[in-house]
This record gives C-alpha cells, sequence and structure tokens, in this order.
C-alpha cells in the first residue's frame, strides 16, 4: 500500500498542497460513513483543528460539505451528492438500466426508479415519473431502510449475508423499540422474507415506508450473477397492483432480467 501511495504522489511531477489537504478532508468524510466532529477529522488528517476549519469553511461554500449547527458535526454536502451520482452515470449498467425506464414507466403509468448499494445501504440513482407523480419525499439520493422498501428487500436477498447484516441489525433493533414499525420483527422473520424474495424474484411492500404507497422491485445482475441494481416500481395504493403475477409485476420482472441480459447474465431469474 506504501509503494501504492507513493507511486500516486509521484505521478505528474509536483502536485498543489492545498488540493491535496481539501482530497484528504472529503476522503475522511467518506471512509467515515458518518458526520465527524472537527476536531476528530483534524487528527485524523494529522492537521491543526485551525488549519482544517479553514479549508472546510471553504469546502462547505462549495457544496461539499456541510455542518449541522454552530460547532455541529460535518458531514458530506449536497454537491458531493451531485459528484457521486456524477460519477455512477458513467457506469455501464446504471447507464444502461436508465435507458429503458422511460418505456417502462409509459407502460405500467407509475414512478420508476432505480436503486443500488452504497456505503450507507440502499439509495436511489435514478427517478423517472409518470403524469401523476407519486406523493413521496424519496428522490434521487435519498436512503431508504433495508426491510421496509421493496428495493432493500431485493438488494438484501441478493448481496452477500455479511454485507447488508449489519444493517438489518440495526433496524430490527430499532423495529423492536418501536414495536409498532411494519416490517419484520426477528432473525427469523427476515430469513423468511428474503428466501421469498429470491423465490419469485420479486420484493413487495404495502405501505411499510411511506403510508399509502405500494412498491415492487426485481434484481438487476451482471455478468457475473450479482446483483447491481434494484428495478422498483412504486405508487399510489388506491391504484397499484401489488399482486406477485399483476401486471406491474409482470413488467418489472421482465425488464429487469432484460436489463440483466444486457449486461451479459445468461441465467433464468424467473423462478415464478
Amino acid at each position: 500500500m506504501a509503494q501504492v501511495m507513493s507511486t500516486r504522489k509521484n505521478q505528474g511531477g509536483h502536485g498543489v498542497q492545498s488540493a491535496e489537504v481539501v482530497l484528504r478532508l472529503l476522503r475522511l468524510l467518506v471512509e467515515a460513513h458518518k458526520p465527524m466532529m472537527l476536531r476528530d477529522l483534524a487528527a485524523a488528517g494529522g492537521m491543526p483543528p485551525a488549519k482544517a476549519h479553514r479549508y472546510l469553511v471553504s469546502l462547505a461554500r462549495e457544496g461539499y460539505v456541510e455542518q449541522a449547527g454552530a460547532g455541529g458535526l460535518y458531514d458530506l454536502g449536497p454537491y458531493a451528492l451531485e459528484l457521486a451520482l456524477a460519477c455512477l452515470a458513467r457506469l455501464d449498467y446504471v447507464r444502461i438500466a436508465s435507458a429503458v425506464l422511460p418505456d417502462l414507466c409509459r407502460r405500467v403509468d407509475e414512478t420508476v426508479a432505480l436503486a443500488l448499494w452504497g456505503s450507507r445501504g440502499p439509495v436511489f440513482v435514478r427517478w423517472e415519473e409518470p403524469a401523476h407523480p407519486v406523493a413521496s419525499n424519496v428522490r434521487v439520493g435519498s436512503l431508504v431502510p433495508v426491510l421496509r422498501s421493496a428495493s432493500g428487500r431485493v438488494l438484501a436477498a441478493y448481496l452477500p449475508a455479511e454485507v447488508v447484516a449489519p444493517f438489518i441489525d440495526e433496524e430490527l433493533r430499532q423495529a423492536v423499540l418501536a414495536r409498532r414499525a411494519p416490517g419484520p420483527k426477528s432473525r427469523r422473520a427476515v430469513e423468511q422474507l428474503l428466501a421469498e424474495v429470491r423465490s419469485t424474484g420479486l420484493a413487495r411492500v404495502s405501505g411499510d415506508l411511506l403510508t399509502g404507497v405500494n412498491a415492487i422491485s426485481a434484481p438487476v445482475f451482471d455478468h457475473r450473477k450479482r446483483i447491481v441494481l434494484a428495478l422498483t416500481v412504486l405508487g399510489d395504493a388506491s391504484r397499484f397492483d401489488c399482486f406477485r403475477n399483476g401486471p406491474i409485476a409482470r413488467a418489472v420482472r421482465e425488464i429487469a432480467l432484460e436489463i440483466s441480459h444486457r449486461l451479459g447474465y445468461r441465467d433464468d431469474m424467473a423462478t415464478a
């Protein structure tokens, strides 16, 4: 690792030290997966708090970081999200999948979205709305829970257990505290839920995440048979057909398989 870092520093001749400091602070926030105190950021970056604060002020002005109140924790800002989404847009599987969203949206006449597994759990990266968009505060960049969202359930069903286990454990703990929260309340219930997702190739929720909103999601696989995206359709429960063999379920399963084939997937995922 030290050799790799040394090579990077030597590439391209002399760099700009201030730029390296800025990028170091951003990298620390990314790798922390949570907001950080100024003193912790400064210590991790190997600089005095006063110096770190000056750079963070500049980053905040440009939207790369934000601070919760006076003297509050520092976290990634809105433009950092835009930068991350721009990078995602350059990934082939996001670009390929995004191209079919308008057609699927017209076909089912409901909101269509793409979600992937990020460092902090399931996150929406694309969003296509019909003439009657669903009433929701969930949009591109929104994180959603694993167990109470169709996208989260699909991703959890096919990702390695060690990746999703910490998120599931935390949500189960919160569900026990909340008592009346929708969704599974035990590990056994979670395993049964994810087994059903794998057997049908679909995840469904009826108001679990958003009251009055139904959703159906199907997995998108790459050429290595790894899940890379969740293709999700959601809409108002008063008109949304959430049946496993209904027209929306058939459409989302069919399009998810079509995208998977474009990504090199060659095994039949439709077991239901």
